[in-house]
């Protein structure tokens, strides 16, 4: 039975899937082209299942948690950086393109390897992380309300966006700043020091050009680019306090 006659049947429609596809042993890459039965609630991560269920069990992608909390999903719908699983179908058009994200090493087809992108991260950046607010917590006088930068699922989106990142393989990339941002913010028995001299180089917090699209593109509010520009007031600050101290000597 065809795609089309399964959506008749269940009183859906049909959309036009072309999905990325590439083997390691054929070295090569292509689109294939699935007709996928879809309702007005299904996601991308839904219907890249039913294509790997009812046309093609090699397809290969990434997922967990189906609720946007482990970010293994993240790939390109349409040219932007997306979360497969709370992604809708219905608000793509009638042909939608699924790629592996951008910036990151493919591995086979829609996954793509985050060993680099982990090694990227601080080496002090904590395993355990406190998560939630506090329920008697309420912001000091004179800020409306808190803003979360620990929220990082690590899927590989900002750095897929980030436009330094697809011309500068040394690049830490805007997810491993906001992580040392953070850090200094709330140190963890971690040493700040540290973490400046890592930031404070070419390749670090120095090598961003602002384009924010980081920041667009992250699925949990964590605002890399502010990180950055945050990091970057630091390290000017920490060098004119240095300036000062000698100039008085």
């Amino acid at each position: 039975m065809s795609a089309t006659d399964v959506a008749a049947l269940a009183g859906t429609e049909t959309r036009r899937f072309r999905v990325f596809r590439s083997k390691r042993d054929d070295g090569k890459s292509r689109f294939d082209t699935f007709d996928v039965p879809v309702g007005p609630r299904t996601t991308v991560l839904e219907a890249l299942r039913w294509i790997q269920v009812h046309e093609d069990r090699t397809l290969a992608l990434r997922h967990s948690c189906f609720h946007a909390s482990c970010g293994t999903c993240g790939v390109l719908v349409n040219g932007r950086e997306v979360l497969g699983c709370v992604t809708m179908v219905h608000d793509l058009g009638r042909t939608i393109t699924v790629e592996p994200l951008a910036n990151i090493p493919v591995l086979t087809d829609l996954v793509v390897d985050m060993e680099e992108f982990y090694g990227r991260l601080p080496d002090d950046t904590p395993v355990i992380r406190r998560s939630g607010f506090q329920p008697d917590s309420a912001p000091p006088d004179g800020i409306g309300a808190y803003t979360r930068y620990e929220d990082c699922i690590e899927c590989g989106l900002c750095v897929s966006a980030c436009p330094v990142a697809a011309t500068s393989d040394g690049y830490v990339g805007p997810a491993a700043l906001a992580a040392g941002q953070r850090l200094l913010e709330e140190p963890r028995g971690t040493d700040p020091d540290r973490i400046l001299d890592w930031a404070d180089d070419p390749l670090g917090a120095w090598r961003c050009h602002a384009a924010f699209e980081c920041t667009e593109a992250c699925p949990s509010n964590v605002n890399p680019a502010a990180r950055i520009m945050a990091f970057r007031g630091v390290l000017v600050g920490g060098r004119l306090t240095l300036q000062e101290e000698d100039e008085t000597r």
